[in-house]
């Protein structure tokens, strides 16, 4: 019956802490324009990049299964699920305030007392035995501080959430920019070593006029400048691909199965060509850093609730019921229950202006949390304007950089030609393959720049749902 009437006072009580102190949480306008300065390719879509899986925009499978083990073994990505995995236990530490901690206890307590303190020839050993279930200390949350604070902890905990969501995209978007460089830097160095067989080819041709007497010493060393040149370009390049094998090897964390790897160049990378951009007001408030800010700032806003309940009384209980006895074997006798109720009141008279501090420190809490979501979604903002911005003349400036290898190629062909009949000197030929090679390098640059922007304008637009695997 002590028990029961025990737990009804603390059921009853805990129903008095339904409310807190802390201001509603209202997300801050948008810092930025509901347009973005560039309008998408795609400007009719009702969806954007965050409603797409990221196997609906790297669709290259060679590309899935790398950005696959990355997710399963990249070393950042570990630590921001370890990092929820730590929020979430503190958030369960600071929940569990709420609710009554109910203990058990049992004492055993032996002595002697003096001999001025017994009878005469009177026992003079004691001994005494307690057996108690109760509630020390468990704060009536009347004003909400406790329930603030597990707000507080709560809000983190999905902040944390957030961000390691955000880790995940930008994981997939750097996954797929060193795959891509790979892919590049080989058809750099493809076309390295091609440009060193032509110009091995032409220099061949020029020796045998030269040894014919038809052409100068000058054309010959002209020769051999271009062929060293390419020969330094070649082992540039090497060097270029196993420096990104390393970098892709790192960012996914474990060696990259060579089957994985790009094969047929740039060209041949499946990615999604027009990635729906959305709204900013859609797409802002749906990117992780950006609801990991607004996470951030109900947290604060729940810190000034737990700093203005201290302003308040509290309420603290201790409380047990048990047995005692003076003798182990009739400890459970009827008639040696025992019970205590210990309510204790606290009220802040003063504190040194502690209580105030306290709280304007959580109300500038408040205002950082404010200004730091107003600059997340700033640079969110300019984030996917830049994308955009490159989208809109990346397709142009990819095909001019083609018709100038076409133009280019026709250049050699015609020079060779006139070379051959004897109307031009080598140096026309030679100046033909410089033009051409510089072409196509500026060629391979702009259509690595072309692909390393989807997956930029990925991770700007705030990624996408996880693909089932």
């Amino acid at each position: 019956m002590l028990l029961r009437n025990l737990t009804l006072t603390l059921l009853a009580a805990s129903a008095l802490s339904a409310c807190t102190l802390a201001p509603k949480t209202v997300r801050p306008a948008l810092a930025v324009d509901n347009a973005w300065p560039i309008a998408a390719a795609n400007t009719g879509s009702t969806t954007s990049a965050a409603d797409l899986a990221w196997r609906d925009v790297f669709i290259d499978p060679r590309l899935q299964g790398v950005i696959d083990l990355a997710l399963t073994n990249n070393r950042d990505l570990r630590v921001a699920v370890l990092n929820i995995e730590q929020s979430r236990a503190q958030y369960r530490i600071q929940r569990a305030a709420l609710v009554p901690a109910v203990d058990a206890t049992g004492t055993a307590t032996k002595g002697q007392s003096s001999s001025a303190q017994v009878i005469a020839g009177g026992d003079r050993s004691v001994e005494v035995y307690t057996a108690n279930l109760g509630v020390s200390s468990w704060e009536i949350d009347l004003f909400g501080r406790v329930r603030s604070l597990s707000n507080a902890a709560l809000q983190n905990y999905l902040a944390v959430q957030e961000t390691s969501r955000s880790v995940q995209v930008s994981l997939i978007a750097q996954t797929a920019s060193a795959w891509l460089n790979l892919a590049a830097d080989e058809d750099l160095l493809a076309l390295s070593q091609e440009t060193l067989r032509t110009r091995q080819e032409t220099m061949g041709l020029i020796q045998r006029r030269f040894e014919a007497g038809a052409i100068s010493q000058l054309e010959v060393s002209q020769a051999q400048t271009l062929i060293e040149a390419a020969r330094s370009d070649v082992a540039t390049a090497i060097a270029l691909v196993e420096q990104d094998k390393n970098a892709l090897r790192l960012v996914v964390g474990a060696d990259v199965p060579n089957d994985l790897l790009p094969a047929g160049g740039l060209v041949t990378a499946q990615i999604l060509r027009d990635l729906p951009a959305g709204v900013p007001s859609d797409v802002l408030t749906r990117r992780p850093d950006v609801l990991a800010a607004e996470h951030q700032l109900a947290a604060a806003n729940a810190n000034i609730g737990a700093a203005r309940a201290a302003f308040f009384p509290s309420i603290s209980l201790t409380g047990s019921a048990g047995v005692a006895s003076n003798s182990l074997d009739s400890l459970f006798d009827s008639g040696n229950g025992a019970w205590t109720f210990a309510p204790r009141i606290n009220l802040p008279i003063f504190a040194g202006g502690a209580n105030v501090a306290n709280l304007d420190s959580a109300k500038a809490g408040r205002d950082i949390a404010v200004a730091n979501y107003e600059k997340s979604v700033q640079t969110a903002f300019r984030e996917v304007s830049d994308g955009l911005a490159v989208q809109s003349t990346i397709t142009e400036r990819v095909g001019s950089q083609e018709r100038l290898v076409a133009a280019a190629n026709d250049t050699v062909r015609l020079s060779q030609a006139r070379y051959g009949a004897g109307i031009d000197s080598s140096l026309s030929v030679l100046d033909a393959q410089r033009t051409l090679y510089t072409s196509q390098k500026t060629l391979i640059v702009a259509r690595l720049a072309r692909e390393t922007n989807l997956a930029t304008l990925y991770k700007a637009l705030g990624g996408g749902a996880p693909a089932a695997r």
